[in-house]
């Protein structure tokens, strides 16, 4: 028997012992588990706060209350009808949907704008709904402990994980885990039965993956974020149809709500929303937070809700911009806590005024492994009472010309007053009847939508240009934004 054979069987024995067996709710059979239901149920509710910091929650009441609803109605018949279900709608512009324990469901406003019933609804959170009854992530949870991987690896790849406790890094960390081909297989097959049991038309559920193949096709093979955590099993199209041919056997009157499904998606946002940040060259302009900064000439940017990261080409020199958890301590305050607290062995700077607002601007020592310590360029601006810019970069040598422009980009961030840079929409979905029987792409002509967003508007209404759309039909189409 190889080491390593018999420190998995020493840690098994020990599992057993410690955390004992779990009846999955599904299988109805015991099997190994490290996390209990009431550490699943933790890990959901500290990793719902993590991903609403992250991602952002859609301020659409209505919308939201909408997919709660359609998500209630086919928990009540899962294998778990008593658990406090939670359903939410992300302002993600993502083709997304994914799960965590406790019973937390996510779904982006980008894959909402994609689909086209509210049966197709229903199977999407059917499908997660069954990761969460089958307890799909805990199992991999265990299997990660067993093998003395833990979640700790899986957040060195995510620098926003680290700025949680343990149970929302846990959570969080779930969102870069990969189901595995049974995984998929069982949840395709709940979201089935769950949706025909709480009595939608399980036949709408395929055209979500016809969808997600076009999009990939779309995108250059790029596979959908969808896609990435939930990998494809096979032919899921034709899976999915013999068994929702299977479900609906000796069933009627089975719910598709096409147009209801619809409506609700008239004004939804598409896209980028250029109120998070947008870039014109090397400027960054954020309306949101109301300021603008100018980034390295020819590094690569990249925006997102929580942070703003800009790379040398050469991957010589990095930095990001975020937000820092200082409450109403000063610059210089919070760079002498975080040495007092050991989240770094020194900072080294002095205080500044930065477009007229107080901020500390220095290097700081990073303990690495082997008892050396890595130098940082970091710098805190103070913009609000309890608002805080953290800029933190590094380059091949402190005092080099990319830390040079690391620090220049700091210190170029400036408020935002340009009404024109201010006053910037994102796009949307608008929703109208068709007035006559016609091929998709003259009915588009129709409604003045724009000829670029044509392949875009076929997309989103699972539809080919020259297919015949019926009058009286609903049609989705993108309306550009000011930007």
């Amino acid at each position: 028997m190889s080491r390593t054979t018999r420190v998995v069987l020493v840690l098994v024995l020990l599992a057993v012992t410690v955390s004992g067996c779990a009846i999955n709710p599904v299988t109805g059979k015991r099997e190994l588990s490290l996390v209990s239901p009431q550490q699943e149920l933790a890990i959901g509710s500290e990793g719902y706060k993590a991903v609403a910091a992250e991602y952002g929650l859609y301020a659409d009441p209505a919308l939201q209350a909408y997919v709660d609803e359609v998500g209630q109605k086919v928990a009540k018949v899962s294998h778990m009808p008593t658990l406090a279900w939670h359903f939410t709608v992300l302002d993600d512009p993502v083709v997304n949907a994914f799960a965590m324990p406790g019973g937390y469901i996510y779904v982006t406003r980008g894959i909402l704008a994609h689909m086209n019933s509210e049966a197709q609804l229903a199977g999407l959170l059917g499908h997660e709904i069954g990761h969460v009854t089958s307890r799909h992530s805990a199992q991999q949870l265990t299997q990660q402990q067993l093998y003395g991987l833990g979640l700790g690896v899986a957040s060195i790849f995510s620098k926003t994980v680290a700025k949680y406790g343990d149970l929302a890094q846990q959570g969080l960390s779930l969102l870069f885990l990969k189901y595995i081909r049974d995984d998929e297989r069982e949840a395709d097959d709940l979201a089935v039965r769950y949706a025909a049991a709480a009595g939608y038309d399980p036949r709408e559920i395929p055209a979500t993956y016809v969808m997600l193949q076009r999009l990939g096709e779309g995108s250059g093979s790029r596979l959908p974020s969808f896609l990435s955590t939930h990998p494809d099993p096979g032919d899921r199209l034709n899976t999915t149809t013999a068994l929702a041919q299977q479900a609906i056997q000796g069933k009627s009157n089975l719910a598709v709500n096409g147009r209801t499904y619809v409506q609700h998606l008239d004004g939804i946002a598409f896209g980028e929303d250029p109120r998070q940040g947008y870039f014109a060259g090397d400027l960054l302009y954020h309306p949101s937070l109301r300021f603008q900064m100018t980034l390295p000439t020819g590094w690569k940017h990249q925006n997102s809700r929580a942070a703003v990261a800009s790379q040398e080409p050469g991957q010589k020199a990095v930095m990001q911009l975020s937000l820092a958890n200082a409450g109403t301590l000063s610059p210089e305050a919070f760079a002498q806590r975080l040495v007092s607290a050991g989240k770094v062995a020194g900072a080294q700077g002095r205080a500044e005024t930065i477009d007229g607002k107080p901020a500390w601007v220095g290097r700081l020592s990073i303990p690495q492994e082997g008892g050396t310590a890595a130098v940082m360029t970091a710098g805190w601006i103070r913009r609000a009472d309890t608002l805080m810019f953290q800029v933190l970069g590094r380059s091949q040598q402190p005092g080099d010309a990319d830390d040079a422009k690391i620090l220049a980009s700091l210190r170029s961030i400036r408020t935002l007053s340009d009404a024109a840079r201010l006053n910037v929409t994102s796009d949307r979905v608008k929703v109208g009847k068709v007035a006559a029987t016609g091929t998709l792409q003259a009915t588009l002509q129709k409604l003045g939508a724009t000829q670029p967003q044509y392949a875009t508007d076929a997309l989103i209404n699972g539809l080919e240009l020259d297919e015949t759309v019926r009058a009286g039909t609903l049609l989705k189409w993108i309306v550009a934004g000011r930007h």
